[in-house]
């Protein structure tokens, strides 16, 4: 497989240095992306620059990701309105450990190929370099001209910050610079990949390539396009914030749900950059879809493949299942098979009462739900909804209204799922 005209066909090439492509019909090419290890996971922020070094390995070529223990005490001022908190070196390692488990999904670290990935961080080789080596040996390099023609910086120096851009972070693309020197001379690194907004830093890169060890060095660059949705904002935010790769910060159920929720021409693109389904079976979904888009194929489609990347085939059936207890057919099996954290999320939009123990064990259903919490608005109301059918206990009919409640009916040993008709829920806590 040709690694840019793969890239190319998924929408995933923004820029790319003259003589790049070229470079791939000459064998196996090495080539990193850097992560910022700012938080102890990735988010979906994250994905196009990683599924970049998937589809480059799969290509057989060699991924390098680097996260960078060194420059994310920095702080990279790229796309940034003001400086970053800088993080200890503790809390560094911690963030690091947790992302290479994460990487590890998409990557192969492990086999003995020639192309096998690996994971390398800038704080082994910065944190013996002196500032006075530094500045000395790769400060001489690039000019301050040079480095103040970058976007990044001159959006910054033009008010975009009213405390301007500290000399630390100012220092940030050559420091991103000398990585890539470095791993050009232990790594025979020749490609760096990155976002868009990464294309300054970078290239400072390859300037810094040249200066340094000669003009008959050559480096390169590439970038993908920064994602964002339909309506032009960041891609991967929601209400709630970023959505996560760690299942404690997002879990499988909603990491799921906000790819079955993105629009349709969101998914057009999405399928394309967030999986390794080949261009006939996207071709086929994407015609699919178009013919009838109410059954959501590529939505569907989408969160299974990214859902199982990310999370494994497990979470995605329970995540489905989840899904249909609230849209679909499902039995208490189905609920007795959540854990805590999914049940919460799959009925956090659902009204919530909290009640004692003595105001549920013991009591009769029509006391429970009619006078202890306002699941009916009277017991008479929920009596003629339990005749004709209308009313569920954690998805089972109801068959009479003053049946008692026990504890087998308490999910995870303190919720219970109350149901009118067919899509009204309430979720009673039991404390």
């Amino acid at each position: 497989m040709n690694f840019v005209e793969e890239l190319k066909w998924r929408g995933m090439l923004h820029q790319m240095m003259p003589g790049t492509e070229e470079l791939f019909e000459k064998g196996m090419v090495t080539a990193y992306v850097g992560i910022d290890p700012t938080a102890d996971s990735l988010h979906i922020g994250h994905l196009c620059g990683v599924m970049m070094l998937r589809h480059l390995q799969r290509a057989g070529h060699k991924p390098l990701a680097l996260v960078g223990g060194a420059t994310g005490m920095i702080g990279d001022p790229s796309g940034k309105s003001q400086e970053r908190n800088l993080l200890n070196e503790e809390t560094l390692r911690h963030n690091v450990a947790c992302i290479k488990e994460q990487l590890g999904r998409f990557l192969d670290f492990e086999s003995d190929a020639p192309n096998a990935a690996e994971l390398v961080n800038n704080y082994d080789w910065m944190i013996d370099y002196t500032f006075l080596d530094f500045a000395r040996e790769i400060g001489k390099c690039i000019t301050v001209n040079y480095m103040m023609a970058k976007d990044s910086v001159k959006r910054r120096l033009n008010g975009e910050c009213s405390d301007g851009m500290s000399f630390t972070e100012f220092t940030y693309q050559l420091l991103q610079g000398y990585d890539f020197l470095h791993l050009y001379e232990t790594k025979n690194c020749r490609l760096q990949m990155g976002g868009s907004d990464q294309w300054g830093n970078i290239t400072t890169g390859t300037e810094l390539i040249r200066r340094k060890l000669g003009s008959e060095n050559d480096a390169y660059a590439l970038t993908c396009p920064l994602i964002t949705k339909a309506d032009g904002k960041k891609f991967g935010k929601t209400e709630q914030g970023n959505v996560w790769l760690d299942r404690q910060r997002t879990s499988p159920y909603q990491f799921y749900q906000f790819w079955l929720n993105v629009g349709d021409d969101e998914a057009e693109r999405y399928i394309k950059i967030f999986t390794s389904l080949d261009h006939e079976t996207i071709d086929s979904l994407i015609e699919e879809h178009r013919a009838d888009p109410a059954r959501r194929v590529l939505q569907k489609r989408l969160g299974e493949e990214v859902t199982t990347l990310v999370h494994g085939r497990a979470d995605y059936e329970t995540a489905l299942e989840a899904t249909n207890i609230l849209f679909g057919k499902a039995t208490k099996e189905s609920l007795l098979k959540l854990d805590e954290q999914t049940l919460l999320d799959v009925f956090a939009g659902v009204p919530h009462f909290e009640v004692s123990r003595e105001q549920a064990i013991g009591q009769k259903a029509v006391d429970l739900l009619a006078e202890h919490t306002k699941c009916f608005a009277s017991k008479g109301e929920m009596r003629k909804l339990t005749q004709g059918g209308g009313v569920s206990i954690n998805k089972e009919k109801l068959a009479q209204f003053d049946r008692e409640i026990t504890d087998a009916d308490l999910l995870d040993g303190k919720y219970i799922l109350a149901q009118q008709g067919k899509k009204k829920y309430f979720l009673i806590i039991v404390k």
